[in-house]
């Protein structure tokens, strides 16, 4: 078959005409230029017909124009590879997920919905007067929920508990190989820390809670793994 005339050309399709019938071949990119419609780049199934169809000199062109964007191609992603291999390895590592902590207005209710309703194996309830909570925590087989009730009229539970009367999740805690260095590298970063130093929580070990609103609206707790 043989192309008797280019009816339509958009940056996406170009459209023959051939006995009477208007066909499409996609196209990665064309364009015209002067008098001449310049290929820059499509797939092989389409240079195949068109060097069966067309003119010699046009698959050249069609050839040459493929040879160069594949050289231009490669460059960048050798540029990106060589970028991405001086980055320096990072100073600290973001762990998995410990816990996602849910506030509850009675905590004796929520633990026997886990416990008895769910089957779901739940800790005694244990108060953390630092923190101003008391927390149950329900195994899962990946993680844990830590289901958080106020302790002392100046909880900070108890705040968010007058404005989510029914209660709901209070924030996430993910694990960090080092805190300490997480904690510096973040106020280089100005992430806004809620303490100066980092306190002892529900498992004995060293956390950072990060402000909610440098963390896209959520409470990040960062836990020592």
């Amino acid at each position: 078959k043989r192309i008797l005339h280019i009816k339509y050309c958009s940056s996406s399709f170009i459209y023959i005409s051939n006995k009477n019938r208007l066909n499409q071949i996609t196209l990665w990119d064309f364009y015209f230029e002067g008098k001449r419609w310049r290929p820059l780049f499509f797939y092989i199934s389409f240079l195949s017909y068109f060097s069966n169809s067309c003119s010699s000199s046009f698959a050249v062109t069609c050839l040459s124009r493929c040879a160069q964007h594949r050289a231009a191609a490669a460059r960048t992603f050798s540029s990106s590879l060589s970028v991405r291999q001086s980055v320096p390895p990072a100073l600290w590592k973001l762990g998995r997920l410990n816990h996602v902590a849910i506030a509850v207005p009675d905590l004796e209710k929520a633990t026997a919905l886990y416990r008895d309703v769910l089957g779901a194996q739940v800790s005694a309830a244990v108060p953390l007067p630092e923190h101003g909570v008391y927390t149950v925590f329900v195994e899962l087989g990946n993680t844990k929920l830590e289901l958080l009730h106020p302790l002392g009229e100046k909880s900070p539970i108890a705040g968010f508990l007058q404005k989510n009367k029914s209660g709901g999740m209070h924030h996430i805690c993910i694990e960090v190989d080092d805190i300490n260095t997480a904690i510096a590298d973040l106020k280089v970063k100005n992430i806004r820390l809620l303490s100066a130093e980092p306190r002892i929580g529900a498992h004995g070990k060293p956390v950072m809670f990060l402000h909610p609103k440098d963390c896209d609206g959520v409470l990040v707790e960062l836990e020592q793994a």
